[in-house]
């Protein structure tokens, strides 16, 4: 029997709950690469500055790099993005179908801004030595902007599956007029955008730097990696600051209007005040919540800090059991949420710690228990970012957009798109692998030239020494006469 007719023969499947692992599983791949497309360019200019101000050797071979590295990462987030993109209709197709009008404004201005960045990263790549340094250092201003303004377009989208509003209906529920300005800058748009644009420089900041920390551990305890280490860390560290400050006034306004999802992020199953801040802890099938730290009144008090403990937590029995998420969704968006807040405060003790070392010292700590953890932030900075988007997505369940339309009447009714999730895993697994042997190649490809004697990758720039590109040029006649 031939693997097409295996398939064929195969039973018919749910096709809701693949289309929703398919989609969860290519989104939490993709939003590893968002935070390198958003913030590297950022630090790349850091260091491209630092270069051309202070004449910095070992800024300026960072900055060369990182704009190799970034174009890398830039190719694959690509990738990743537009199979979303595609996923969106194939896998959602009433729900683009009935909403696709008003969903589709902010991926408009996404594709104008992805264009931008894409044509600004391949000036400035291929800018090194072309371009007087100022000039150069400008023509990476727009990748910055437009990847910021890019973000804000994609996680407009999500906010709007948040709190839906611009569009206007008929009498048979059907959009007849789309008012893009109220679809994009909906009431959860500003706070959503923020946090995410933080987000992605907290962990793209913790992962570049988590590579030199490493780096240290072993050994390499140059100047290269020291500035190449500061300079991301940095910038994790003040983002991290103002990031704790916007989830604070997110998780407000989820409180203020999205109460189901606030119940279920604080576990609560009926409506009180004085509502304890249980830390882990389950909900049961009878609506009892146990096990956990429960912190008496600290999530009512959180909720409104007017009112304090008197604060009045609407519980998940307000609404039907069809309108709310299940008990299994409830526990993973509270331990999701335990996850976020318990990380994250984590990296901002740590950001504390460094700033105070600074503040004291003037200088960054120098244990190898600094370095070891701050070789651990990037993937604590990963883990924190994929629990906040189980908090964002899984509490908004069962609805895909906010009290208009249910998953469940959303997704395809194809039932082989299970084939399609593990066509996609396979491929996003090589798509993976191939990305870190990549990267890694390039790195080591790097170490090798700084090696050399005379560590002649500092003097300089090689015109060819980009990622598959084109091989050494051969000598012009004029040198070969002269050699």
């Amino acid at each position: 029997m031939s693997a097409a007719q295996v398939l064929l023969s195969m039973p018919e499947v749910n096709p809701v709950p693949w289309a929703r692992a398919q989609m969860a599983f290519t989104l939490a791949f993709h939003i590893i690469l968002v935070p390198l497309g958003v913030s590297w360019a950022f630090m790349t200019l850091v260091a491209n500055y630092r270069a051309v101000k202070h004449d910095d050797a070992d800024a300026l071979l960072l900055a060369q790099r990182w704009s190799k590295y970034m174009a890398v990462t830039f190719a694959v987030g690509a990738v990743t993005g537009t199979v979303l993109s595609f996923e969106f209709g194939l896998l959602w197709p009433r729900f683009m179908g009935e909403w696709g009008e008003a969903f589709g404004v902010p991926f408009a201005f996404e594709g104008l801004f992805f264009f931008t960045e894409a044509v600004f990263v391949a000036i400035y790549i291929y800018g090194w030595r072309r371009l007087k340094p100022w000039t150069h250092f400008v023509t990476g201003i727009p990748i910055v902007l437009a990847g910021i303004l890019g973000s804000a377009s994609v996680v407009a989208a999500n906010a709007w599956m948040n709190s839906p509003s611009g569009f206007t209906l008929d009498s048979n529920g059907v959009v007849v007029e789309v008012d893009p300005i109220g679809v994009i800058f909906n009431k959860s748009m500003p706070l959503q955008a923020a946090h995410m644009i933080l987000a992605a420089y907290v962990v793209g900041g913790f992962l570049v730097a988590s590579v030199y920390a490493a780096g240290m551990l072993r050994g390499r305890h140059d100047r290269y990696h020291r500035v190449g280490f500061l300079i991301a860390f940095t910038v994790a560290c003040a983002t991290i600051v103002p990031q704790m400050g916007v989830g604070d006034s997110l998780a407000r306004w989820v409180y203020n209007n999205q109460p189901t999802k606030f119940a279920a992020i604080e576990l609560v199953p009926t409506t009180s005040s004085d509502v304890p801040e249980t830390l882990l802890g389950h909900l049961n099938e009878d609506g009892t919540v146990q096990g956990g730290l429960p912190i008496p009144g600290l999530a009512s008090w959180l909720s409104d800090p007017s009112t304090g403990k008197s604060t009045v937590v609407q519980g998940l029995d307000t609404w039907p059991a069809e309108d709310r998420p299940t008990v299994s969704q409830v526990n993973t968006v509270h331990l999701a949420w335990d996850v976020m807040v318990g990380l994250g405060t984590l990296l901002f003790l740590i950001a504390v710690w460094y700033a105070a070392s600074w503040i004291f010292r003037r200088d960054m700590p120098r244990s190898r228990w600094f370095l070891r953890i701050a070789a651990c932030c990037g993937v604590l900075a990963v883990i924190t970012m994929e629990a906040g988007w189980v908090v964002t997505e899984v509490g908004r369940q069962p609805w895909i957009v906010y009290n208009y339309m249910k998953v469940e009447d959303a997704a395809t009714g194809n039932t082989g798109v299970w084939i399609t999730f593990v066509a996609v895993v396979l491929l996003y697994l090589v798509l993976g692998v191939t990305t870190i042997l990549v990267l890694r190649g390039m790195s080591r490809r790097a170490r090798v030239a700084d090696s050399a004697p005379g560590h002649p990758g500092s003097a300089g720039f090689a015109d060819h020494d980009v990622p598959y590109g084109p091989s050494e040029p051969r000598d012009t006649p004029e040198q070969v006469s002269v050699e």
